[in-house]
């Protein structure tokens, strides 16, 4: 197994970065507060066909590797930038697995936003959908059924978003509501669902990863400059062992991301429950990587003024979209021991 990046993946991510850099710079991401979305950006982001990048070309895509992905949304965690990438990339996958033509070339040629709900719908309902606030199209598992629903809502006609911690687009999504189609049924729909589910959490691995080290960066940048009792703050061993225990957690955590994304490229039987390691690691280390920084900022770290607290709040709430972590434990569990949920 070589995780190394290849040219074309350096040359991605060097693209990836210089537009987020430009498109992307925290006065926007302010900007897109409290709903989390900027048009302009998804406009960008799309015209890239940064959403539809596995997809195969003789669909209309990149043909592209989920390894790729990872790197993409690395860099859009990096910059916590208000564009739902993963959202996007994870249904459009879907789509194509599926083999949902009709509704994937929709998707690719005419530039319309999936989203996936990572929970079954309760009562024809998905709850809280990670960019449902502005989805053209919600995949969503009802029942036995795994379905798409295109509606009136999108970017330009978008729903009221629910206050929340990281000011992400989420909301509810009535599955009756817009035109329904049924993509699978049974034990295909619902391994087709937990594919997808998994390959999001890859890729916000990736992406919390991308958080975690510029909350890193941030809290090292800060104590190299801010002084207490004489000397800087970076000078005592305390806080460089705590910067040092969280820069080997991160390049933990990013080496598991970018294994699960490869497991999935290689068709490996325990890419899924890679996929929830990486996640639920990740998701540590990058909230600690938040709240380290946040708390060597001293009282600064709090206030909306700094930058900090833009990641410290995202490390937080972009891993609870899956819900109760303890849940997560749970089911990594039965995955490694192959055992039924309960």
């Amino acid at each position: 197994m070589d995780l190394s990046l290849t040219d074309d993946q350096l040359a991605l991510r060097e693209a990836v970065a210089d537009l987020l850099t430009k498109e992307s710079p925290p006065e926007r991401v302010r900007a897109a507060e409290p709903s989390g979305f900027d048009p302009e950006l998804w406009g960008l982001v799309a015209g890239m066909g940064l959403p539809s990048m596995t997809v195969p070309e003789a669909a209309g895509g990149g043909g592209g590797s989920t390894v790729d992905l990872a790197v993409v949304a690395e860099e859009f965690g990096r910059r916590v930038a208000a564009a739902p990438v993963i959202e996007a990339a994870a249904a459009t996958g879907l789509l194509a697995r599926v083999g949902a033509t009709g509704l994937l070339q929709d998707v690719v040629t005419g530039g319309l936003l999936p989203t996936l709900a990572l929970r079954p719908a309760v009562g024809g309902v998905a709850r809280l959908v990670p960019a449902g606030a502005v989805a053209d199209v919600v995949i969503a598992l009802d029942g036995d059924a795994l379905v798409a629903v295109r509606s009136s809502v999108g970017p330009a006609s978008p729903l009221a978003v629910p206050p929340n911690l990281g000011s992400s687009p989420v909301a509810d999504r009535r599955l009756d509501d817009g035109e329904r189609t049924v993509l699978a049924t049974g034990a295909t729909a619902r391994d087709a669902h937990a594919h997808a589910v998994a390959v999001w959490q890859a890729l916000m691995s990736a992406a919390l990863v991308g958080l975690a080290s510029a909350a890193l960066d941030m809290g090292v940048a800060y104590v190299k400059q801010r002084r207490a009792f004489g000397v800087l703050v970076g000078w005592f061993q305390a806080v460089q062992h705590r910067l040092a225990d969280v820069a080997t957690q991160v390049d933990g955590a990013r080496l598991l991301a970018y294994e699960a994304a490869w497991a999935f490229d290689e068709g490996l039987p325990n890419a899924r429950a890679l996929s929830s390691m990486a996640f639920l690691y990740a998701s540590e280390a990058s909230f600690r990587a938040a709240r380290e920084s946040l708390q060597f900022h001293g009282g600064y770290g709090y206030t909306l003024e700094y930058d900090i607290q833009l990641y410290f709040r995202r490390a937080k709430a972009w891993p609870l979209a899956l819900g109760d972590p303890r849940r997560e434990y749970q089911r990594l569990a039965a995955l490694l021991f192959e055992h039924q949920e309960a």
